[in-house]
């Protein structure tokens, strides 16, 4: 990997618990030690990229300036094309200052609701990771997975809208998956495995 990071500290850009927790795991076979950007007091900046990237970006680089650490973001959510690519960006914020995803689960189901019979609920997840240095580099990686929506909520694994989202080709939700079986195909592993191997690419550049 990386000499900047194989056996350093990193910081996970995030105050979400759940989030935080996911990139651990991710990140664990590789050595590194993780610090949330929580843990460290650092605050939340305010998302005002007008795209995933954009919004990972913001973060990253925040937090690695507010540390002088290496900082890796993630900003991802759920897009419904039949609402027009809705919750999108603002996934976090359709969960309000409370950040109770039920809510905002609710608030997707009822959308649809207002939709003709028959339309469709495919929908996808995507993450896309930026990992930032204090001396303000960053790159960016960006993973997708595909599947529908179910209704009512099932599983209390997963975080977020896990518990309305199947997979393609899958007959458990995100809420019903092991961990492990979810970081085999999640959006988020598909970014990770981009920026892995971007690091061990460079390692041996």
């Amino acid at each position: 990997m990386n000499k900047r990071l194989q056996g350093g500290k990193l910081v996970i850009a995030s105050h979400n618990p759940g989030k935080v927790r996911e990139i651990a795991d991710l990140l664990a076979p590789f050595g590194l030690s993780a610090v949330s950007a929580a843990d460290l007091g650092l605050p939340e900046p305010e998302e005002t990229g007008n795209s995933f990237i954009a919004n990972a970006q913001l973060k990253a680089l925040a937090a690695a300036g507010g540390a002088g650490l290496p900082a890796l973001a993630d900003d991802s959510g759920l897009v419904v094309p039949a609402l027009e690519g809705a919750p999108g960006i603002y996934s976090a914020r359709w969960a309000g200052p409370a950040k109770d995803f039920a809510l905002a689960m609710e608030k997707v189901e009822e959308a649809l609701g207002r939709l003709p019979a028959g339309t469709s609920r495919a929908a996808y997840f995507v993450s896309a990771l930026a990992l930032a240095f204090p001396d303000g580099k960053v790159q960016v990686f960006e993973g997708r997975v595909d599947g529908v929506l179910v209704w009512p909520p099932r599983g209390t694994r997963g975080f977020g809208y896990d518990p309305i989202f199947l997979p393609d080709g899958f007959s458990e939700n995100f809420g019903e998956m092991e961990p492990a079986a979810k970081h085999r195909i999640s959006h988020r592993a598909r970014a990770f495995a981009q920026l892995v191997q971007h690091l061990r690419d460079d390692a041996l550049a």
